[in-house]
């Protein structure tokens, strides 16, 4: 069964079931297949440090983005006990298809199902478990991946290898599966897992879920992608903090409206992100990332002009003149890196989508204003296109020199990025 075929079969199961049960928004995603659909994307994964095993038995289950009233909030990774001896639990994870990003609702079973390959870390590395395994009705903890604390743990093993294998690269900690997103599809063991008895979520499980829901904290549009809590070692110990949160500064209509209208991923940083992979493949040239970047600065640019003339904001015809303008851009990214030309991966084009990639998550957290990238943009533009120049005047090398050359100016590139990113000049994150 496809991707496809599957996100409609459960959203179709989705809509009979909704009727069914009157649950409260933030409860409605977990363990309902496909029950939300939205337009936006959610963040990219934050990264953060799992917390001590708080006792022999308990299973890791990552944190994710939820959505609901009032836009995406993270539900932090918490260890958590299985319903009964013998169970993994496989994420949700977020799918794109036909337009929308849907959530498909995660589970409990005999083994672990496909959740979209996106890398959660902590045994979750985007295909199966390797955290540990069910040896006599007793789980066995990999000691390459869990972290133990101070509690003493006599069913331990120890497995690299297993981690390696089952680890899929997301150095932009995408968080969805699809359109611009992880590019994997379920393998036919993870579809077979699919079909088994499911158990759905724990009551502390979605318990969990509708504290974070409550958290001011923990809205994206608050904490712009960074969560005040990423991970708790057990259910209780986040709920005291989200009853704090919850009554000293409690979620506000304005922050529900706010929330809705919250894009975390900008059109401006996408397209960063995308010139980044192209580059990082091998499939964009520097003489392509050169005109892309610069094409990405006179947009950037424009923006910056048009927020500073307005107060801040940009005009609903500015706003379709921009997103006209991207589209151009986006055409022309996809067709340079899909014409066939292309280089061999090397650390002077992976220097230079490292920039790329940095520029654009200051501009999707905010960090970053449209004129600080428009002015980084430039400056990886001119890299780009010497680097280009050099290639060509060289049959397609660089001599030990210029890639010294190349390095030194990529070093001051960085430093410019660091300092857009650091200091106190922010943007609020819109969607552009």
């Amino acid at each position: 069964m496809s991707l496809r075929s599957t996100f409609r079969n459960l959203f179709a199961a989705a809509l009979i079931m909704l009727p069914m049960f009157s649950l409260p928004a933030a409860q409605a995603q977990i363990g309902v297949g496909v029950a939300i659909n939205i337009h936006i994307a959610p963040p990219a994964l934050p990264v953060y440090e799992q917390p001590a095993l708080p006792a022999p038995g308990y299973l890791w289950t990552p944190g994710y983005w939820s959505y609901g009233d009032a836009g995406y909030f993270w539900v932090p990774g918490v260890w958590a006990q299985p319903p009964v001896a013998g169970l993994l639990w496989t994420p949700g994870y977020w799918g794109y298809e036909g337009g929308v990003y849907g959530w498909h609702g995660g589970y409990w079973g005999p083994h672990v199902g496909f959740y979209g390959g996106v890398n959660y870390g902590f045994g979750f590395g985007g295909v199966g478990f390797v955290g540990g395994e069910w040896r006599g009705g007793v789980f066995a903890y990999n000691s390459a991946v869990a972290n133990f604390g101070s509690v003493h743990v006599t069913n331990v093993y120890e497995n690299r290898t297993i981690v390696e294998q089952n680890t899929i690269v997301n150095v932009n900690h995408v968080s969805f599966n699809g359109g611009e997103g992880i590019q994997v599809h379920a393998s036919a063991v993870e579809m077979q897992a699919a079909n088994e008895h499911h158990f759905e979520p724990t009551a502390e499980q979605v318990q969990h879920q509708t504290f974070a829901s409550q958290d001011r904290a923990q809205l994206a549009s608050v904490n712009q992608g960074r969560p005040a809590t990423m991970a708790s070692a057990n259910v209780n110990a986040y709920h005291q903090v989200a009853q704090q949160h919850a009554q000293s500064q409690p979620i506000s209509a304005a922050d529900r409206s706010v929330g809705r209208n919250y894009n975390p991923n900008t059109r401006e940083a996408n397209q960063d992100r995308r010139i980044a992979n192209g580059l990082r493949s091998g499939q964009m040239t520097s003489g392509e990332a050169a005109r892309a970047e610069q094409t990405q600065s006179n947009i950037d640019q424009q923006v910056h002009n048009d927020r500073e003339a307005n107060g801040g904001k940009l005009t609903g015809a500015e706003r379709q003149q921009i997103n006209g303008e991207q589209n151009t851009a986006s055409r022309q990214i996809y067709n340079d890196n899909h014409n066939g030309n292309t280089v061999k991966p090397n650390e002077v084009d992976d220097r230079e989508a490292n920039q790329q990639q940095r520029t654009a998550n200051g501009l999707r957290s905010g960090q970053m204003t449209s004129g600080e990238a428009a002015r980084t943009n430039a400056n990886q533009a001119a890299v780009a296109q010497q680097v280009h120049n050099e290639r060509t005047a060289n049959g397609g090398a660089l001599t030990r020199q210029q890639k010294q050359q190349a390095n030194k100016e990529e070093n001051k590139n960085s430093r410019q990025i660091y300092n857009g990113k650091h200091n106190n000049k922010t943007s609020k994150p819109e969607k552009d």
